[in-house]
């Protein structure tokens, strides 16, 4: 009898202990966003590059979601900017590119998607780029993120003390960790393997809870870095190298899912910031299809190179050509997550879960806007795209290369497209700022990064 009762007991203990497991494991998915600086819709094997080896996003796409017509900004900061807030640059007032030391920077009054996650009980960590803002205030750990290491601006950014030197008075390059200059300036050659390790570890420590990574990654923004075990390996010179190293770089972090167990449970989106730069020729990437690049409100320059990956969740080997943009990735990962976005400050993003899911093949969006600084240049509903300036339309469904303009024989659509205009220039303002645009942080006397007791740079 003694013996059944023990039989018993040791049974009802197994299973306390499992029921108490499986309540403590993450029911709420895990969010990995792969940002690429100055990546060019032509520049991977699934958008078409004959120049670059990348397999891993290959097989990325091929398990996973192909986005068409994904949109980012012509520049760096206010595409970083529409990424962590869900509102187009210009109503958060960061429409134009933040250089060091500079005193405005991503205010404290956004709700940005790394707080709103943590709220929903994420651990948060920014691995790379950050550029919205260098001061304190600024930084990713005042915006949501347990943690950072990288670099806070353009790794084109440093200082020098060279007279006539490019960046003379800034300090030299800093990589930072948390809210402190650990290396400057920083060694590039080492910079992507170095995220990637830290994204490894990070996934690998916070495997028994729901997470949330941001890799915006330094490649591959001129000048070139890529690391040692990849230089001269491509046929595309210095910039296929750091394509293909990101290439890897994704593939360890994909991996490293799948290793852990946690692939079926984690939502991961590769993209890039902007168009390939052009003006820099073999070391600028290439636009595939499209017309223009970086700086510019032309396909080339907002059109970017998007994979969702998400095995058990996301049909493999799927297209989705709906125009969708980065500043709907907020409002879709915190409605994944459990949360919504508070009321009472508007963001111009959308839940495009149901479009990643197979659920729909509409745009949650009538009308989605191209914006180059504060002046709003162009406007897309559908497969019809008007270019304000000359008053020039494009069927892009027609025609990817916006080579015809079909103006003079759609003046309906003309109009239809010109009124979503009036509404945005009621809202944001034609060219200044209007009534929704909402003010940035600012700082009264901003300095620059330094290592601790380093002295001036000038």
């Amino acid at each position: 009898m003694k013996n059944t009762t023990k039989t018993i007991l040791a049974l009802l203990l197994v299973a306390t202990f499992s029921a108490a497991a499986a309540a403590a494991a993450p029911s709420k998915p895990n969010f990995v966003v792969i940002l690429i600086d100055d990546m060019g819709y032509g520049d991977i094997g699934p958008y078409g590059s004959q120049v670059n080896r990348t397999p891993h996003l290959d097989r990325m796409a091929a398990e996973g979601l192909k986005l068409t017509s994904f949109y980012a900004a012509p520049v760096c900061t206010p595409s970083r900017a529409q990424m962590m807030t869900g509102c187009y640059a210009k109503r958060v007032s960061l429409p134009n590119v933040i250089f060091p030391s500079c005193p405005i920077g991503l205010s404290n009054k956004e709700h940005t998607v790394a707080e709103l996650l943590k709220q929903q009980g994420y651990a948060t960590m920014a691995i790379g780029k950050w550029h919205l803002g260098d001061q304190p205030e600024f930084l990713p750990t005042r915006h949501g993120f347990d943690h950072y290491l990288g670099l806070p601006y353009s790794n084109d950014m440093g200082g020098g003390n060279k007279p006539g030197a490019k960046g003379q008075g800034r300090p030299p390059l800093p990589l930072v960790r948390d809210g402190k200059v650990i290396e400057a300036p920083a060694v590039q050659d080492t910079l992507t393997a170095r995220y990637t390790a830290e994204a490894v570890k990070f996934i690998t420590a916070h495997q028994e809870r729901p997470f949330f990574l941001y890799l915006p990654h330094t490649a591959v923004h001129v000048p070139l870095h890529p690391g040692k075990d990849f230089q001269g390996k491509s046929a595309n010179g210095k910039y296929g190298d750091w394509v293909e190293e990101v290439d890897w770089s994704v593939g360890r972090v994909l991996d490293t899912l799948k290793d852990l167990k946690l692939d079926t449970r984690t939502l991961v989106l590769f993209t890039s910031d902007n168009g390939p730069w052009l003006t820099q020729g073999k070391n600028g990437g290439v636009a595939g299809p499209l017309r223009g690049g970086k700086g510019s409100t032309w396909e080339g320059g907002m059109r970017e190179p998007t994979i969702a990956w998400w095995p058990g969740q996301i049909k493999a080997g799927s297209v989705c050509d709906a125009p969708l943009s980065e500043i709907d990735v907020l409002p879709t990962l915190v409605k994944l997550a459990g949360g919504a976005v508070p009321a009472g400050q508007k963001i111009d993003g959308r839940d495009f879960w149901p479009l990643l899911a197979g659920r729909s093949k509409e745009s949650p969006h009538e009308a989605l806007f191209y914006f180059n600084g504060n002046r709003l240049e162009a406007v897309r509903s559908g497969p019809w795209k008007l270019r304000l300036n000359g008053r020039q339309l494009y069927h892009l469904d027609n025609d990817i290369g916006e080579t015809t303009d079909v103006a003079a024989a759609q003046p309906e659509v003309v109009a239809r497209l010109q009124g979503y205009v009036q509404q945005m220039d009621a809202d944001l303002g034609e060219t200044g700022t209007g009534p929704g645009v909402r003010l940035p942080g600012r700082v009264a006397h901003p300095q620059p990064l330094r290592l601790p007791g380093a002295g001036e740079y000038d």
